[in-house]
């Protein structure tokens, strides 16, 4: 049963033009069905979050907006650019909106060959909220990478052609929970060596939620540095259960690990959705913030500047470049406005959590 949910998940990757990048983390939750929930497997379940789609979801009791001390009722949204430091395009990019003001969160992917740069601009920049994209996959054709840890301590995440695996089940597969977490806190040590401490942490390609002993790891090494990650509290009955009904393999033993994680959490979890046009796609973010419910929703894209090069890495260059213009435009930025809608990041995240400890 393994063994075809695994080829299932690699048949949907292969069919699916949706960038390799945002699949997984379309639906944070999905791949933990990998080993956790060896239960039917429908490509429906995989897309019900992704291309930017949610439902709406009545909670009750308290969103962690609300434990966090924003209104009641009220919508906070973290808007996140993940895939900083992958390359000069991502950076420049990443660099440019935050720098204006336009952005407030984003995260380095540290085996890149742009994460370099990119650490040193976050020193430079010490308010801006930059944390790590914990990255153990390397999924382009030809622009690919390897661990930050010695190759001799992780050999469960080396492909044939030494660098990180294309895809997650291949992870899943060949990497034992021990080997992710020294190579997450490896990819950590090396931004702090550089002198940079990360505001939070999140994980490329969902991998880190594709088995109970990765999500064990990751929550373990965020509390061990007290740097936040980005957990979806599937506490709330009602959360859990939704999320049972829309086919997502959670179980008690995932369910106890976010129970046990004593930092702050998310009260949803979505992306920027595709578009044919440049309209199109502005168009589906604001039916996309409309059909969110109430809390703190964290909202992923990968905005880069659209360049040759970029081209050759990844046919999704052009929803890339729009993702780069979508917050500078003054259609969203007054649609947040007439909306009432709040933008945050981890940084005030953590700043309104230790306050209230």
């Amino acid at each position: 049963m393994k063994n075809s949910i695994i080829q299932l998940l690699i048949k949907i990757i292969s069919d699916n033009a949706v960038d390799r990048a945002t699949k997984y983390l379309g639906s944070i939750i999905a791949v933990i069905a990998i080993s956790a929930y060896p239960a039917a497997l429908s490509a429906k379940m995989l897309t019900l979050k992704e291309n930017g789609k949610s439902e709406k979801l009545e909670m009750t009791g308290k969103t962690w907006a609300e434990k966090l001390g924003y209104p009641k009722g009220q919508k906070v949204l973290l808007l996140h650019c993940d895939d900083a430091g992958m390359c000069p395009e991502a950076n420049a990019a990443v660099q440019n909106y935050l720098g204006k003001g336009f952005l407030h969160s984003a995260a380095v992917m540290m085996p890149c060959p742009g994460a370099k740069a990119m650490i040193n601009w976050a020193k430079g920049h010490p308010a801006e909220d930059i944390g790590l994209h914990l990255t153990l996959t390397s999924e382009w054709s030809h622009y690919r990478w390897g661990p930050v840890s010695d190759p001799s301590k992780v050999p469960g995440l080396i492909d044939p052609d030494g660098k990180l695996w294309h895809e997650v089940p291949d992870v899943a597969m060949h990497a034992s929970a021990a080997e992710v977490e020294t190579e997450i806190r490896a990819q950590i040590e090396e931004s702090i060596v550089m002198g940079y401490r990360p505001s939070h942490i999140d994980t490329h390609m969902g991998t880190l939620y594709a088995t109970p002993g990765y999500v064990k790891a990751f929550f373990k090494v965020a509390q061990a540095y007290h740097i936040p990650a980005n957990v979806i509290d599937l506490t709330y009955p009602e959360v859990a259960e939704n999320f049972k009904k829309q086919g997502y393999p959670v179980n008690d033993e995932v369910i106890k690990s976010v129970n046990d994680y004593k930092m702050p959490r998310l009260d949803n979890f979505t992306s920027v959705g595709p578009g044919k046009t440049y309209e199109e796609k502005r168009a589906n973010f604001f039916k996309l913030v409309e059909s969110l419910r109430e809390g703190l929703t964290e909202i992923i894209f990968h905005p880069s500047v659209p360049t040759e090069n970029m081209k050759t890495i990844t046919g999704t260059w052009q929803q890339r470049g729009w993702e780069g213009d979508l917050f500078a435009d003054p259609m969203v930025i007054q649609f947040f406005k007439d909306k009432g809608i709040i933008i945050t990041n981890w940084k005030e995240i953590m700043r309104r959590f230790d306050h209230k400890k």
